[in-house]
């Protein structure tokens, strides 16, 4: 095993350790948690190791990260279909079917959002797009986490909880490929001013842009990663 391999089978411990004390806790979501160097302390690990796990719950929607603030139990704590935290990761070779598939998914949903446009989700866009920008400046690691909130936020533009579900699944399920997605793409930059367009499709109620809007972001994701990585250009 790797030195990687061993940190994310770590990370991987860690995480359902969490969750585990979340449900002996029976904490509620947005109940506040310990610190991250009590809970490093706790399961005798690095205070960077805790937080990397911490990451992956929050990736899930199980915990929040706020700075300044504290740990908090997420909104998903609850769900009956959560990511496991000690399943396999896609191999890289099935990066881009992930992306095929929320291509396939996420235009038509795209389109119900600016047709739709539901309070929350709509607030929530624009909660999203404010804190990838901040990231953007600070360069702050989390913004592979807010861009899986954008697209989620998306479809909870749509009203349709059904649908939403269909989504938080992907992104939830799979949130280790998306940060390895967003790793291959390599330009930050481009990625926030695609989603500052499906945005604005959707918060105009433009049902066509929005459809495409969402499709060329994806498909170009797919692109720049081929470009990146020859063996998955087939």
């Amino acid at each position: 095993m790797t030195a990687g391999e061993a940190r994310r089978t770590l990370a991987d411990e860690l995480a359902g350790g969490v969750v585990q004390l979340i449900r002996e806790r029976r904490l509620e979501p947005g109940a506040q948690m310990d610190t991250v160097r009590s809970m490093a302390e706790r399961f005798a690990v690095a205070v960077p190791t805790m937080r990397e796990a911490l990451r992956r719950l929050e990736a899930m929607g199980v915990v929040i990260l706020r700075h300044g603030s504290g740990v908090y139990v997420g909104e998903n704590v609850g769900r009956s279909v959560l990511p496991n935290p000690h399943g396999p990761l896609l191999t890289s070779e099935s990066l881009v079917d992930l992306l095929r598939a929320r291509s396939t998914i996420e235009p038509p949903i795209a389109a119900m959002g600016a047709t739709v446009r539901d309070p929350g989700g709509v607030e929530r866009i624009t909660e999203t797009l404010r804190e990838a920008e901040r990231c953007l400046l600070e360069r702050n690691e989390r913004l592979w986490v807010v861009n899986l909130d954008f697209h989620r936020a998306v479809a909870q533009a749509s009203g349709n909880t059904v649908l939403a579900e269909v989504v938080d699944s992907i992104v939830l399920v799979h949130g280790h490929e998306q940060r390895e997605i967003l790793r291959l793409h390599g330009d930050e930059d481009v990625d926030f001013a695609e989603h500052q367009r499906i945005a604005r499709a959707v918060l105009d109620g433009d049902a066509d842009e929005a459809y495409r809007a969402s499709k060329e972001h994806l498909d170009n994701v797919i692109e720049a990663i081929r470009s990146r990585r020859p063996d998955l250009r087939q």
